[in-house]
């Protein structure tokens, strides 16, 4: 009894003696103790796979997320447009600011995640902040409350907490999602991350069908229904959270380790200052320039952060994919049909050639697909502006003459060369001549010439702007009008069509029983009108005598149409239609490859991305390294815009710019990749503990050796 006790006393001096020593011991440059975490306990298997059930619950809640962002999304700029009154710069400007800043809170989130709260209580707290922006959103949207001045105010701090909320967990959901595998099952949690992107491109692409349908279908209000439109995202982020957190008792949480990202900053930065300090030949050489920390911080720490910079380094190029990425509509269904297809075909096909397609190399085939994308989208560009109007100068306008009357007019123009033949009556126009002006505007003297008479018209010409002269007969003479064309295309594949009212009677138009026209008599011109393209033959044409079917034909892509109303005979009207602006002669169908190869070019560079953002960062820092990926996107967001407000230049230029620098890019992301060596966050840790083991014997027996003593 007595000598149990006194080994006891003698253990418990051992154990005294032990962390005395263990703290005398200590070198700098070696790890302090690190505590103990609780055991991770293993979540339940879906179906007898090695994939955890928590993540169903993870991807569950990315998939309601998802929708609820880009739902919300769909019909913002509209939102601003219509519901505001904002211009379209303004409107723009906004919208593209509240997604650059969705893309640069994450660096908030993942600080929250890995330096103090958990990534589980992270994700919890600000999808609360989430849902918060989304009710205040909706509730911005009800036109009975207050002016405009609280709808502003309300809606602009809605879209603060929304981007806070959706930034702030993006770098978290992911990550948390690769903790809930064991190490051992890294293909099936590659794998998830292609899960995990397909939830989101699913969310997606329903949410941008759904939203809308809810603004212009459902009235409330009086009006379109906002109000409704902003809250389904908000039902679906609150489902999101109820299942995130009904999934609470399965998951694998990984808790926080310090102020992390503080220590990490002040190990570069007492590195860079002892390397200064430290410049003497005669001083050894370390073998990396952050070894110059090992005086102060400890070698895992050191370790950790060498991986962290090296990833980050070679993080540095890729905003250049995403400053393509952000100018190209992607589908969305292309996404969710690649992914399964590359998982379960291509890749293990791949693997079957005995290739070695490292992360870093298909993240490089993504970016020439996404060049390749965009160098097609510059050659069907070119394409589409052969029909286009030519782009006019200062002082230079474009002319045509319209000859309306029975005869053939000679036109004449002071002091131009121009139309040297006569134009016939109603001869379809050649192409617009360019008149060179003396300034801003000139004041000309136009002369026509008809069966022997001479008439003279004055009219002031602008610079910069298309005509058409309309000539015509009137009171057994001729007469003339000077009437503005379009100068450009119509945008968005959208035709153009007006009306010159021949007739001695005003009339209306009814356009495929949508489109009312009133055009006034004696060839006056009505505005401009937009259409879908279609066939229009089921048109009406009301007079004081009574009404009439009206037929245009085919209306087509990016044209633009003059349509004379010359009489009315055997019960219909008659018309001549003139082509002003030539039709596009790309058919759409030449955009499916660009839409091919950008969707391969995003699943093989960004799920990818993702994945090899987890694998290479360190337990301590998974979420950081997650934010970093998606500050890439920021950047190449923030890039595009930059170069579209500083360089204007032609959407073909643009489009063989970028593609020049992505190539460009992905050369030196290649030669960055051949150098770069993967490392295994968990190899690291398992060297350290080894060493941490060492240590602890060398230091027991100190501790024997003292106690006998």
């Amino acid at each position: 009894m007595v000598g149990d006790k006194a080994r006891g006393e003698m253990n418990a001096f051992q154990r005294n003696e032990s962390k005395e020593t263990l703290f005398n011991f200590m070198s700098a440059g070696d790890d302090p103790p690190k505590g103990d975490f609780p055991l991770q306990k293993k979540s339940p298997k879906l179906c007898g796979s090695n994939y955890p059930l928590s993540i169903a619950f993870i991807v569950v809640n990315e998939f309601c997320e998802r929708f609820s962002y880009y739902g919300m999304r769909a019909v913002l700029t509209l939102y601003f447009l219509s519901f505001f009154h904002w211009d379209e710069n303004l409107s723009t400007a906004v919208y593209h600011a509240f997604s650059a800043l969705c893309y640069f809170t994450p660096v908030i989130g993942a600080i929250m995640a890995d330096s103090w709260l958990g990534k589980y209580k992270t994700i919890i707290y600000l999808s609360i902040v989430y849902v918060v922006g989304h009710l205040i959103k909706s509730v911005g949207a009800i036109p009975s409350l207050g002016n405009q001045a609280v709808h502003v105010v309300l809606s602009m701090v809605g879209l603060f907490l929304i981007a806070l909320g959706t930034g702030g967990i993006k770098p978290c959901v992911s990550a948390f999602g690769g903790d809930q595998f064991e190490e051992e099952h890294t293909s099936e949690r590659s794998k998830f991350f292609s899960i995990f992107y397909l939830s989101i491109n699913a969310g997606s692409l329903i949410s941008t069908f759904v939203t809308p349908v809810l603004r212009g279908d459902v009235k409330c209000f009086g009006e379109d229904c906002y109000a409704l439109a902003f809250g389904v995202p908000a039902a679906l982020m609150v489902l999101a959270l109820v299942v995130f957190i009904a999934g609470s008792g399965l998951y694998r949480k990984t808790p926080p380790q310090g102020n992390v990202l503080l220590e990490v900053c002040k190990c570069i930065c007492f590195a860079i200052k002892n390397r200064l300090k430290n410049r003497s030949r005669e001083i050894p050489k370390r073998d990396h320039w952050l070894d110059w920390a090992s005086e102060k911080y400890s070698k895992q720490l050191i370790g950790e952060v060498k991986m962290v910079t090296r990833v980050l380094f070679l993080f540095i190029p890729l905003p250049m994919f995403w400053a393509l990425f952000d100018q190209q509509f992607l589908n969305p269904l292309l996404i969710l049909v690649f992914i399964p297809i590359f998982d379960l075909g291509l890749y293990p096909l791949i693997d079957m050639c005995k290739f070695n397609f490292t992360p870093i190399r298909k993240m490089a085939t993504g970016m020439i697909l996404a060049g390749l994308a965009f160098g097609l989208a510059a050659v069907i560009e070119i394409k589409i502006n052969e029909t286009d109007m030519p782009r006019l100068v200062p002082e230079e306008s474009l002319i045509r003459v319209l000859n309306l009357a029975k005869n053939p007019v000679q036109v004449t123009i002071q002091d131009k060369d121009l139309f040297q033949q006569p134009v016939e009556a109603f001869q379809n126009p050649a192409e617009y001549s360019k008149l060179i002006l003396n300034g801003e505007q000139q004041s000309l003297r136009f002369t026509l010439q008809h069966q022997g008479l001479t008439l003279a018209f004055n009219y002031t010409v602008k610079e910069k702007s298309v005509y058409s002269l309309i000539v015509f007969e009137a009171e057994g003479s001729l007469s003339s009008h000077l009437i503005t064309d379009l100068e450009a295309k119509p945008e968005n594949g959208l035709a153009a069509v007006r009306f010159i009212n021949g007739l001695s009677q005003d009339v209306n138009l009814t356009i495929d029983g949508r489109k009312f026209i009133a055009v006034q008599k004696d060839y006056s011109p009505s505005e401009y009108s937009l259409l879908e393209r279609d066939t229009y033959n089921n048109g009406k044409c009301v007079t004081e005598t009574g009404e009439f079917p009206l037929e245009l034909g085919l209306l087509d892509f990016g044209a633009s149409y003059t349509i004379v109303i010359t009489n009315i005979s055997g019960g219909a009207v008659k018309t001549w239609k003139s082509e002003d602006i030539k039709a596009n002669n790309v058919h759409m169908a030449w955009q499916l490859p660009q839409y091919l190869l950008i969707s391969a070019g995003e699943v093989m560079f960004s799920i990818t991305g993702l994945a090899f953002s987890y694998s290479q960062s360190p337990a301590s820092m998974k979420s950081v390294l997650q934010a970093g990926w998606l500050l890439t996107v920021a950047v190449g967001n923030t890039f595009v815009l930059i170069v579209a407000e500083a360089a204007p230049m032609a959407q073909w230029a643009e489009f063989v710019l970028f593609t020049v620098l992505l190539f460009a890019v992905c050369i030196i992301f290649s030669i960055m990749g051949y150098f770069y060596v993967s490392v295994d966050p968990e190899d690291l840790e398992e060297k350290e503990e080894k060493r941490e083991t060492s240590s602890r014997g060398n230091m027991i027996g100190l501790v024997t050796q003292k106690t006998k003593l």
